[in-house]
């Protein structure tokens, strides 16, 4: 029997749909975020201790965190314990800190990575690693969703409707780096250079759904209602892949959630503002309104899409 391992949202939406598609007995030491998410799919669960779990489990299947050491704990315990441990790792970025801490790094015996982008870059920052490609989970949950919804329910504006992910970008990077601005942004600067250049889209802008990352609450970003005279509506309240498919584009600045929507055939822009690094997601599909502001001055000079060489399309 294995033991799931999971904090963070991205890691627990790929381990637990894995472990609802292969049926096989699991225990579940879980925290934070995954607890819902893994509850959602699964129903009720009994989320044990990471130390009785180390006795009665054969092998660990985690995720990795930024907001929690319990993955990285569970490497360390298993490996002196003698049992296996894989890392199924979602996202595209910051993989050698997902397991760092303090300087020191526990790598798990094994890595899994469910698309092809993934499998490259892990490939080249960990070459002595097994990697094994099994292939994304949730990805194939989303795909199947979005086969049902054949008549997504639109959010009812006769003009453009954006879906806008959020991401806890400054409290990343000050428990990483200790420094808010380690990127050159905070979450609430991109999404006001967002807002503040909606026409950069192309056409008018109805609505804007804001949905909050997992890990934040939505009244974090209520200013934006008091700041500007535009229909902000609250997002967060479906699953994921409703709120993608009943929109137009999906917008955000290197969030999971925007790949979902490349996944649902919709036109996807990173808001990361001047100044910051550029999105460092390897999808060719994903735009740049930093760019496409650029390529409105200098159109021959500025490419509007963002690429990544030697690493092919979603």
């Amino acid at each position: 029997m294995f033991c799931a391992v999971s904090h963070d949202a991205g890691g627990a939406e790929i381990i637990s749909s894995f472990v609802r598609q292969q049926g096989l007995p699991c225990q579940y030491v879980l925290a934070g975020p995954a607890l819902g998410i893994f509850q959602r799919k699964l129903g009720p669960i009994e989320s044990l201790s990471l130390d009785d779990a180390l006795h009665s489990a054969d092998w660990f299947l985690c995720g990795t965190s930024w907001q929690s050491d319990l993955e990285f704990k569970a490497f360390e315990l298993a490996r002196n314990a003698g049992k296996k441990s894989v890392a199924f790792l979602d996202h595209w970025i910051n993989y050698q800190e997902r397991f760092t801490r303090g300087g020191e790094m526990h790598l798990p015996d094994e890595i899994w990575v469910g698309d092809f982008l993934s499998e490259a870059i892990v490939f080249k920052q960990f070459p002595d690693i097994v990697l094994r490609f099994v292939e994304n989970p949730y990805f194939l949950d989303i795909k199947r969703e979005l086969v049902l919804l054949k008549s997504p329910c639109r959010v009812g504006f006769d003009d453009l409707s954006v879906l806008y992910v959020c991401e806890p970008v400054r409290e990343h990077a000050l428990l990483e780096y200790g420094n808010e601005r380690y990127w050159g942004y905070t979450e609430e600067e991109a999404l006001r250079y967002f807002l503040d250049n909606l026409d950069l889209l192309g056409s008018r802008v109805g609505g804007i759904v804001i949905r909050p990352h997992p890990s934040e609450e939505y009244a974090k970003y209520h200013w934006v209602s008091e700041e500007y005279n535009l229909k902000i509506f609250e997002g967060g309240l479906n699953p994921l892949v409703q709120e993608v498919a009943a929109c137009d584009v999906v917008v955000g600045c290197e969030s999971m959630a925007m790949v979902v929507g490349l996944l649902a055939g919709r036109r996807v822009v990173s808001t990361i503002p001047p100044g910051g690094h550029p999105c460092r997601l390897p999808h060719q599909q994903i735009e740049s309104l930093h760019a496409l502001a650029s390529a409105r001055l200098a159109p021959a000079k500025c490419p509007v899409v963002l690429t990544t060489e030697g690493i092919g399309p979603l």
